[in-house]
């Protein structure tokens, strides 16, 4: 297998390591707001998170729909603290219709993956989903292997070069 095959690979799987994903948003005023929540994602990168109407990321993605998503792997299974493995992605936020086909079928995808607490989550009116879709993105796996994402095809790496940095 090639080297960019392996890290083909682990980048596939990566997103499957976390529950919850760090989300960046940013208010009327430009000031950014870093914040998590839990998520799902889809097939197609689409990733769907269920977030409350009190919070400051969901007034902010209501104002700006452009969201900054990060998955970063865990300080205590890291080998190098300035090398963590992580992948981030620009996204465009859209609210998801309450009780619409693509609700329920999202909240089931929460509820099989979180269980109880999204019976709970269902009975809060202000509660939302919304769906992040990414328009690029790049994955670092250390020092010196970075990649950036197709844009065309968010299953597909593409080598960083001086070209495309």
């Amino acid at each position: 297998m090639s080297k960019l095959a392996e890290i083909q690979s682990e980048y596939e799987k990566f997103p499957e390591e976390f529950s919850s994903i760090i989300i960046s948003t940013v208010d009327a005023k430009g000031i950014p707001n870093a914040s998590y929540t839990p998520f799902v994602m889809d097939e197609s990168k689409n990733i769907y998170i269920y977030v409350s109407g009190l919070a400051t990321h969901t007034s902010n993605i209501q104002i700006n729909p452009q969201v900054g998503v990060l998955f970063v792997e865990d300080e205590a299974k890291t080998t190098n603290i300035f090398a963590r493995r992580r992948l981030s992605f620009d996204c465009t936020a859209s609210l998801i219709a309450r009780e619409s086909e693509i609700w329920n079928q999202i909240v089931a995808r929460f509820q099989i993956r979180f269980g109880e607490i999204i019976e709970m989550l269902i009975s809060l009116p202000d509660f939302r989903i919304f769906q992040l879709t990414p328009y690029q993105g790049r994955y670092v796996v250390g020092f010196g292997s970075i990649y950036n994402i197709d844009s065309n095809n968010l299953n597909q790496l593409l080598p960083i070069t001086k070209d495309n940095v």
